[in-house]
């Protein structure tokens, strides 16, 4: 699988967002370089826990970003934001089961996610945080 190349496609206007999103993508990218990895690697519950630890922080400034400026899209990017939450945690809980497929299927899962999410979802609200001066 191909790591993620950070672009300024990937930019969302707001500096701190650009920020934590080019971290996130690390984090995959971390992943992405180890793609050989056992279910039963530390590896695998390692990058998880980094990745929903960041996830939150992320999705917490986000939505403080949005709440603030009273961002229309914001309920629906909370729902997103929660059904990664809960999607991460069943990855975790199938790595405790040693689910052979785990590695392989986080891997995609995030990559298609983050980018999605990114390119899509979060793009909406460029336009709107820009023209409200936000950086």
């Amino acid at each position: 699988m191909e790591k993620i190349i950070w672009d300024e496609g990937f930019s969302v206007g707001v500096s701190e967002m650009d920020r934590q999103h080019r971290r996130i993508i690390d984090i995959i990218n971390s992943l992405i370089e180890k793609q050989d990895i056992e279910v039963d690697s530390e590896i695998i519950s390692d990058t998880l826990i980094r990745m929903l630890e960041y996830a939150n922080e992320h999705f917490r400034k986000e939505e403080q970003y949005m709440l603030e400026y009273d961002y229309p899209g914001h309920s629906r990017q909370r729902e997103e934001h929660n059904e990664f939450r809960k999607r991460t945690a069943f990855f975790s809980i199938d790595t405790i089961k040693h689910k052979t497929t785990i590695p392989k299927d986080v891997l995609a899962y995030l990559k298609e996610w983050w980018v999605n999410h990114i390119l899509k979802a979060d793009m909406k609200y460029k336009t709107f945080f820009v023209e409200r001066g936000v950086k």
